[in-house]
């Protein structure tokens, strides 16, 4: 059992690193005026990346270019989760 837990916090700790790199290559990209990075089709890795985004957002001041960025990211994250999950869905007969 406790092999099992150590795998799931071993997963966990690999998709919060592999978000918080992700996060920081799509903000040095939207810093620079170059297209975004792709966005991963895993739905665990895009809701890292939202609440990395959300917490980017919330801590910037009302009404800044920081906090209008994170805002668009969360845009296009959510639009992403929302492809994902519709692929997911068997088609309608």
């Amino acid at each position: 059992m406790d092999d099992v837990k150590s795998a799931g916090e071993a997963a966990v700790k690999a998709v919060k690193a592999v978000a918080e790199a992700t996060v920081a290559a799509v903000g040095e990209k939207l810093g620079s005026g170059a297209p975004p990075l792709p966005l991963p089709n895993d739905r665990v890795q895009l809701m890292a990346l939202h609440r990395e985004a959300r917490r980017r957002r919330d801590a910037a001041p009302l009404m800044s270019e920081e906090r209008a960025d994170a805002v668009r990211e969360l845009e296009r994250i959510e639009v992403h989760v929302a492809r994902v999950e519709r692929a997911m869905d068997p088609p309608l007969v």
